[in-house]
């Protein structure tokens, strides 16, 4: 499902067949607010302070190419718990590396490569889009306000006793098994 997203979106396009194949290309990315703007709609979060996206792309090899940078962001999040904004500082280092030909897996059993940020080399990329999927990768799941417990909410079928966290731990019940057969060990033994 896309997200309809009334802002555009921050774009950069870099076409491999343009670069230089012995250089390196350095880019940075800063989205003004708008563009920062449309990134939080995008994302489905309140807000993003700061965002910037720094790196280069390098040649790996006589055809293949690597992209390495550094992802910083000041971004605003609902609490999970009390709905209050949350602020978090994410710096986050992304690498990808497109290659001309993916490696042969075999036709057996699925492994996963060496390489896990390894792509077929597209004609062109969209730094904005690695951008905003690399952050979108690097955001805090469940975000809290500091001090904020979940604390443990316990369901169960009317009139039956609620079993707790500490009782649902698969070991949980061997500390009573023991404390029962010592019992009846010292009851023997009277």
């Amino acid at each position: 499902m896309e997200v309809p997203v009334t802002k555009a979106l921050p774009s950069q396009t870099i076409r491999f067949a343009d670069l230089r194949n012995r250089r390196d290309t350095t880019f940075d990315l800063s989205p003004d607010a708008s563009g920062r703007a449309a990134v939080s709609e995008a994302l489905g979060i309140v807000g993003i302070k700061k965002l910037r996206f720094e790196g280069r792309i390098a040649p790996l090899g006589k055809t293949d190419w690597v992209l390495e940078a550094k992802l910083g962001a000041t971004i605003v999040q609902d609490c999970v718990v009390t709905l209050d904004p949350v602020t978090t500082r994410i710096d986050e280092a992304v690498r990808r590396s497109y290659l001309s030909e993916m490696p042969d897996l075999g036709t057996g059993e699925v492994e996963m490569p060496e390489d896990d940020s390894a792509e077929l080399l597209p004609a062109e990329i969209d730094l904005g889009e690695v951008m905003i999927e690399a952050l979108a990768l690097a955001l805090p799941p469940f975000p809290r306000a500091d001090g904020v417990n979940l604390g443990e909410a316990v369901y169960t079928e009317p009139g039956a006793r609620p079993m707790t966290d500490d009782e649902a731990k698969p070991f949980s019940g061997l500390a009573s098994l023991r404390d029962a057969l010592e019992n009846k060990d010292e009851d023997s033994d009277k």
